[in-house]
């Protein structure tokens, strides 16, 4: 990974911070915005409470990689959970900070690089990401990290681009079947088209083999209303998603538990003075 490819994908995000044109023409940061974007992006992913499970954290200790602008993170912390996040650009945890204080709820987010996460081994409950780390350069790099500071017994849920979907087709057919390019390499486009400089999208057995070292790991694909989009931001109707096989939905699922240790047990994140600090 070079600090050019970071430092562009940081701009990238800085700019466009994920998911924060759902707040329309409210001012970003306000409480109109809040409350927009929340209200959008449950009516577009409305299956992420089923993954994330939020009110099943309470009085857990949960840290989300790449928070955004919050959504989720807020989330938990609204539930009753310790919540911790990381994101890449000031903006997103500025946005995160902004958000768990319109919700008037505790929890902390701070600039931090997937692929170095700031936390001593084995003290998360929950590790969460949601559509984050396939942008990284170092994928796999991220996986280890997620998996290195969950707890033993700990679950993680991760969420990154499906190869095999509705959208990367479509994105095959735009910039390669209709600008001539018909051998033009899936991975090309993606990185090229889909979001941030780089973008990476797996197939399920690259996306099992990021998390192998988990118990239990399941792969889920979502059909999601960006894989029936007709327009930049025009999509055909939801109810429409369950016309399309599952294994093309754009999202997967991943879930999994770490091993339990056998030795003795890390230090608890509850009885550390900050959970911030060096591997």
């Amino acid at each position: 990974m070079s600090f050019d490819q970071k430092t562009r994908l940081s701009a990238y995000w800085s700019r466009r911070p994920c998911n924060s044109w759902l707040g329309g023409d409210a001012e970003t940061g306000s409480r109109d915005f809040f409350e927009r974007t929340e209200l959008v992006r449950d009516r577009l992913e409305p299956f992420v409470r089923r993954f994330a499970r939020f009110a099943d954290w309470k009085d857990k200790t949960v840290l989300e990689v790449g928070c955004g602008i919050g959504f989720d993170l807020s989330m938990f912390a609204c539930c009753g959970a310790r919540a911790f996040g990381v994101d890449l650009t000031p903006v997103g945890a500025a946005l995160t900070t902004q958000r768990l204080r319109h919700h008037h709820v505790p929890g902390s987010a701070m600039v931090a690089d997937c692929e170095r996460l700031p936390f001593a081994d084995g003290i998360f409950d929950l590790v969460y990401s949601w559509g984050v780390i396939h942008h990284t350069p170092d994928t796999e790099t991220a996986a280890r990290e997620i998996v290195r500071v969950a707890r033993p017994g700990g679950q993680v849920t991760v969420m990154i681009y499906n190869r095999r979907s509705l959208v990367v087709l479509q994105a095959y057919m735009v910039y390669g079947l209709l600008k001539g390019r018909p051998t033009r390499k899936l991975s090309e486009i993606i990185a090229s088209h889909l979001e941030s400089p780089g973008t990476k999208a797996y197939t399920e057995g690259e996306a099992r083999s990021l998390f192998a070292s988990l118990e239990n790991l399941s792969v889920t694909p979502i059909v999601t209303t960006y894989d029936l989009r007709i327009g930049r931001n025009r999509y055909l109707p939801q109810w429409m998603c369950s016309l399309v096989p599952r294994r093309f939905g754009y999202f997967m699922v991943l879930q999994g538990r770490k091993p339990a240790a056998s030795g003795p047990s890390m230090t608890a994140l509850a009885s550390s003075a900050s959970p911030f600090s060096s591997p």
